[in-house]
C-alpha cells in the first residue's frame, strides 16, 4: 500500500510505454452527466501552445470480488509479464538527477556509480528493486493533440540490454514489482506510481506543463471504470472537497469521526488514507469492534445468520436462500460516513453505503468487505479501500492540496474528441 516516503496508488498496468493512446471511442448513446464539464469540439491553437487544462483518461478493467485484485489499465510495462517484454531505451537516469534525489532520504546521498539511479520502493504486499530510466511516453490528451514526452520510469535490471558495462547491483532481492500472480493467476506487469512524489507519472507530467498534478479515479460496481489526470472532466462544484493533511505524505483528508446510519458510534479522531491498491476497507481494532458491535445488533432478529464456514472474507452471512446480488440484502444493512472537519466551516463527509462495502460470495452468502486493520498491521490508521470508493469518482488534486468525491457512473470514460484506450 505504501512505498518507504511515500503513499502511492496502485494500479496494475500492463503494454509497452510509448504507445499508450489505442482507440476505444466512448459510445454515442453514453447517458449525460451534471458533473462532466464540456469537452472541447477540437484543439484550439492556445491549446496547442499550452496543453495543461487538458486530461488523459485511460480505461481501467478488473473488479474487487471475485478477482480479488487492483484495477488495471493498459499504459506502461516495467518487468516482464503477460505482455511482451519491454526493451528499454536504456537512457539511464543519473545518480544526481533531482529525479533520483527525490527517491532518497537524504540531499547527501551517496553516488558510488554517477552514471545511474538505483531504487527499491516497498509496498505492503512486494517490492520493486532496480534502475531509473528515460523513455518516451504518448499520450491522447481531451483536447485533441497527441503529445509524446520523456518520463523516468524504474526498471528492473534485467530488463536492461545495454548496461553490462556497469557494476551489477544486487539483484538477490526481488528484481521488479512481486510477479506471483492471485488466485486468479492474472499475473502482473507492474506498477504505476501516482503518488505524491517528484517521481510520479503525472507530477512529471505536470513538470512538462502537459496536465495538472491531478489524479482520479471512477471504480465501477460493476467491474472496470477509468483513471484520469488533469481536470478537465468533472465539474468541481458537483464534488464534496476536504483538505489533504500536510502530515502525511500519502493521500489523506486527516482525522474523522465514524457514523452508522446517521449515529455516532464514539469513534472520532480515527486517521484516515484513501488507497486505491487495496481492495477492501480496513478499520483499526476500535472502530471495528464498535462497527462489528452495531452491526451485530441491527441484524438481531433479522432473516440472517453468521456463517463461519464461508471463507470468503472473515464475517459472512448466509439467508434462508442463496443472495444472487447486494440489492436482495442491502436492507438489512445501515450506511455508513466519515464525517471530516478539517478546519473548515462545513463537514465533508464521505459516505459508504451498504453496496460499498458488502459482497456476495460464490455461495451467495453476503460478506463483509471491511476488515480489522490492527489484523494485517496497520496499528491506527484506517484504509479505505476500492470496495468502499466503487461508484464515486475520487480526485486527489496536488496543486490545491485537495481531495473530493463524487457518486458517479462509472462504467464508460467520459465523452471528448480524442480516441481513449
Amino acid at each position: 500500500m505504501r512505498s518507504g516516503k511515500e503513499m502511492v496508488m496502485l494500479v496494475l498496468v500492463a503494454v509497452l510505454l510509448g504507445v499508450v493512446s489505442g482507440s476505444s471511442p466512448a459510445s454515442d448513446n453514453q447517458p449525460s452527466q451534471r458533473w462532466w464539464k464540456s469537452m472541447f469540439s477540437g484543439a484550439s491553437s492556445s491549446a496547442v501552445v499550452n496543453p495543461i487544462g487538458s486530461s488523459v483518461v485511460f480505461p481501467m478493467y478488473g473488479n474487487v470480488y471475485p478477482i480479488g485484485t487492483d484495477y488495471s489499465i493498459l499504459p506502461i510495462q516495467y518487468t516482464q509479464g503477460p505482455h511482451p517484454f519491454y526493451r528499454s531505451s536504456n537512457d539511464l537516469v543519473a545518480c544526481r538527477d533531482p529525479l533520483c534525489a527525490s527517491l532518497h532520504s537524504s540531499e547527501d546521498y551517496k553516488c558510488d556509480e554517477p552514471e545511474r539511479c538505483p531504487y527499491e520502493l516497498e509496498y505492503a504486499d512486494g517490492a520493486s528493486f532496480g534502475l531509473l530510466v528515460k523513455d518516451t511516453l504518448s499520450l491522447n490528451l481531451t483536447n485533441g493533440l497527441r503529445v509524446s514526452h520523456r518520463v523516468a520510469i524504474g526498471l528492473c535490471q534485467e530488463n536492461l540490454i545495454s548496461v553490462s558495462k556497469l557494476p551489477k547491483i544486487n539483484v538477490s532481492k526481488r528484481c521488479g514489482y512481486n510477479q506471483t500472480p492471485g488466485s486468479s493467476n492474472h499475473p502482473l506487469d507492474g506498477v504505476l506510481g501516482l503518488g505524491k512524489g517528484k517521481t510520479s507519472i503525472v507530477s512529471q507530467l505536470q513538470n512538462q506543463g502537459l496536465v495538472r498534478n491531478v489524479v482520479g479515479h471512477c471504480l465501477s460496481s460493476r467491474g472496470g471504470g477509468f483513471l484520469f489526470f488533469g481536470d478537465d472532466i468533472y465539474d468541481s462544484s458537483q464534488v464534496v472537497w476536504t483538505p489533504m493533511s500536510p502530515d502525511y505524505s500519502h493521500y489523506s483528508p486527516g482525522y474523522a469521526e465514524l457514523t452508522i446510519g446517521g449515529k455516532g458510534t464514539g469513534c472520532k479522531n480515527i486517521l484516515v488514507l484513501f488507497d486505491s491498491g487495496s481492495s477492501y476497507t480496513y478499520l483499526n481494532s476500535q472502530a471495528y469492534q464498535a462497527f462489528i458491535s452495531s452491526l451485530r445488533k441491527e441484524l438481531s432478529g433479522k432473516p440472517l445468520r453468521e456463517e463461519p464456514n464461508d471463507k470468503t472474507l472473515p464475517l459472512c452471512w448466509k439467508g434462508k436462500k442463496p443472495f444472487k446480488n447486494i440489492l436482495d440484502v442491502k436492507k438489512h444493512f445501515k450506511p455508513l460516513a466519515l464525517s471530516f472537519s478539517n478546519g473548515w466551516r462545513a463537514k465533508s463527509q464521505f459516505e459508504i453505503p451498504p453496496e460499498a462495502y458488502l459482497i456476495i460470495s460464490s455461495k451467495g452468502n453476503v460478506c463483509l468487505g471491511i476488515l480489522n486493520g490492527s489484523e494485517v498491521g496497520l496499528e491506527n490508521e484506517n484504509v479505505i479501500g476500492d470496495i468502499s470508493m466503487l461508484d464515486k469518482m475520487v480526485i486527489y488534486d496536488n496543486e490545491k492540496q485537495v481531495m473530493g468525491w463524487v457518486s458517479a457512473s462509472c462504467d464508460r470514460p467520459p465523452t471528448s474528441k480524442a480516441s481513449f484506450m
